[in-house]
């Protein structure tokens, strides 16, 4: 409670943080509903621009944006079969045809109450279970820091199973950018060839703009429809139905079944949001008597994969403000923005940062539901937003992104460098492979260099005796499990191919 009592004070304090997640809320929401700009882009472009705030402030923008993005995209996936972001694409499935059979304002009502349940439910469950894995988590030392850091990178199998090697490959670049530079231990200079401006090491925030942003202008720029996206006057027409209360009871089971979905698979670190709403999709079709229905318009086929999108965006949050471990790509990116402000999440911030992880609960529930009230009137806003000519759209994302980038170190040498992030993301989307590995191993990967070397000299080189301790082991084991069941995956959706 006293946790609590630090956060009301804050709030009372600086009541603009409540601005703030609201602009959060509507940047997300904006970023979720335009077609390529994913929630990971907008926490990306805008961590720089946080950088002048407060820093409790500042993460709870971020975290407000990661919420909204959640619902942005049901928007176009409902109305125009047009994800907004992948964790949108299961809506599509019974969101249109509700739309096409003149039902679009009902199934946005039923989307944005259910994402508004699910966004709830796990902020709930983020306040019950992080304290008490902050508590265990005091009694870590370096070789469970390792292991923490092992353990998200090892969640990297499991980003993309159609291509376990790409993944592991991607990421391991990764963890070779984290190791140029000065040696943290030593400070000798590593893989500089000789440029000064490598001596500092590689920036993850130049590589994950780059990567997520700039790559995706390249992208667009490299298509046919560049323009305006033109999906006719159907905006104008639809209102928002929120449903009444005996409707919603009579998809009770849905909404507890996705919410519980949504909020375990959040919290397993690297899984996300996408894998969430199919896996609460599909349980729908198993539990429904006519699974034929589905993809004609089912409301449960809408209820379940938006409950599931919020409810696990809540719980990316556990392993990331307890553990110090990415649930998803966009967690990765908000522990790099937590990171540039000076704070690193993890067993210590419960501690260490009372009033900015409580603060964290309470704005998440309150960004919750204003989405109930901001989702609402998106429709209109957004629906116009759809018809800006992207080649307007592009500079201004472009020059964002340069500000952004300069403006955290005064060094072009970091602009040069995302703008090289951006063409290698650009190739890499391309061919298929994977961007979220090369920043989790970014991000990651010096703390692990760092940790296990700190372990090595205090157990005098004895890795057994290092790699023994309770907490440790347990950690390592479920690092070995995570990447045994990625490979698993791997060879199960490759088996096709060869047959």
């Amino acid at each position: 409670m006293n946790g609590y009592k630090l956060a009301f004070d804050f709030l009372i304090e600086h009541p603009e943080v409540i601005l703030f997640t609201l602009l959060g809320l509507l940047i997300g929401l904006t970023f979720g509903a335009l077609p390529g700009l994913t929630g990971t882009a907008g926490v990306a472009i805008f961590i720089p621009l946080t950088y002048t705030l407060e820093p409790t402030i500042g993460v709870v923008m971020l975290a407000s944006l990661y919420v909204g993005s959640m619902f942005g995209g049901n928007i176009t996936a409902i109305l125009f079969n047009t994800p907004g972001a992948p964790e949108a694409a299961t809506i599509t499935f019974d969101g249109y045809p509700m739309a096409q059979k003149g039902k679009g304002g009902e199934a946005l009502g039923y989307s944005v109450g259910a994402a508004t349940i699910g966004g709830i439910f796990s902020v709930i469950i983020l306040a019950l279970l992080s304290p008490p894995l902050a508590k265990v988590a005091l009694k870590f030392a370096a070789p469970e820091y390792f292991a923490l850091a092992f353990m998200g990178i090892s969640v990297i199998a499991s980003l993309n199973t159609k291509s376990f090697w790409k993944s592991m490959s991607i990421g391991l670049i990764g963890l070779l950018l984290a190791a140029v530079g000065l040696d943290p231990l030593s400070a000798s200079s590593r893989f500089t060839f000789g440029v000064t401006g490598l001596s500092a090491g590689i920036g993850f925030m130049p590589v994950i703009i780059g990567m997520f942003a700039i790559s995706e202008v390249f992208v667009r720029a490299g298509t046919k429809n560049l323009g305006v996206v033109k999906f006719g006057d159907e905006i104008n027409k639809v209102k928002v139905r929120l449903p009444a209360l005996k409707e919603w009871l009579k998809y009770k089971m849905s909404l507890i079944r996705s919410s519980l979905i949504g909020v375990v698979i959040g919290i397993l670190p690297g899984i996300g949001a996408t894998t969430a709403s199919f896996v609460a999709y599909s349980q729908e079709v198993q539990f429904a008597k006519d699974k034929e229905s589905f993809g004609t318009g089912r409301v449960e086929g809408v209820i379940a994969p938006s409950t599931a999108n919020t409810a696990a965006a809540g719980g990316a949050f556990v392993p990331l403000l307890s553990l110090g471990i990415p649930g998803s790509a966009t967690a990765a990116v908000i522990i790099g923005g937590m990171m540039i402000h000076g704070i690193r999440p993890g067993p210590l911030m419960m501690v260490q940062q009372p009033k900015m992880v409580y603060t964290i609960f309470l704005t998440m529930l309150l960004a919750n539901i204003f989405m109930l009230v901001f989702g609402i009137l998106a429709v209109r806003v957004f629906g116009a937003a759809l018809r800006i000519d992207y080649t307007v759209m592009a500079p201004i994302i472009i020059v964002l992104c340069v500000v952004g980038v300069f403006a955290l170190s005064n060094s072009m040498f970091d602009v040069i460098i995302m703008f090289i992030s951006g063409i290698i993301g650009y190739f890499f989307r391309k061919f298929g492979y994977p961007t979220a590995p090369l920043v989790i191993g970014l991000v990651l990967g010096s703390i692990a260099e760092e940790n296990l070397r700190r372990g090595y000299s205090m157990y005098h080189g004895n890795l057994v005796a290092m790699f023994t301790r309770p907490i440790t082991l347990v950690l390592m084991i479920l690092s070995v499990v995570s990447l045994a069941y990625g490979i698993y995956n791997s060879l199960k959706a490759e088996k096709p191919k060869k047959e």
